[in-house]
């Protein structure tokens, strides 16, 4: 299937809409450096999630440096097309790293396991097989 997304034309950043629990709608830039999706902790305490349900904490390292992060697994996202359950993301305060944004997070190469991906950054679409 064939998805079309919106880019910064400056940067080239590429934005994708996440779902999360087919309720709640996340403006994720999709991140092919990252191994991991990270949401922002007022994102995911704007969706309804309890701040203080993680499964653990660990120190990830970023394009920012060393920093802790939560472990919380969210029960259903869904982008592109694609759906998963049970997923653990990484969750972190973005304003307190001194992160100032227009998304909620980074939607990582976890999402994709076992996915193929085809990005024509000229035509502003994602194939995923």
């Amino acid at each position: 299937m064939i998805y079309e997304f919106e880019k910064d034309d400056d940067s080239g950043v590429i934005f994708v809409t996440l779902e999360l629990e087919n309720k709640y709608t996340l403006k994720m830039v999709l991140d092919t450096a990252a191994s991991c999706t990270t949401i922002d902790t007022t994102a995911l305490y704007m969706a309804g999630y309890s701040i203080d349900k993680k499964l653990e904490t660990c120190t990830v390292e970023t394009a920012n440096g060393i920093i802790k992060v939560n472990i919380y697994e969210i029960n259903c996202l869904t982008a592109l097309g694609r759906t998963v359950y049970n997923m653990p993301v990484q969750v972190y305060d973005f304003f307190a790293h001194g992160i100032l944004s227009d998304y909620d997070g980074l939607l990582g190469l976890d999402f994709f396991k076992n996915t193929i991906l085809h990005i024509d950054m000229k035509n502003n679409t994602i194939e995923v097989l």
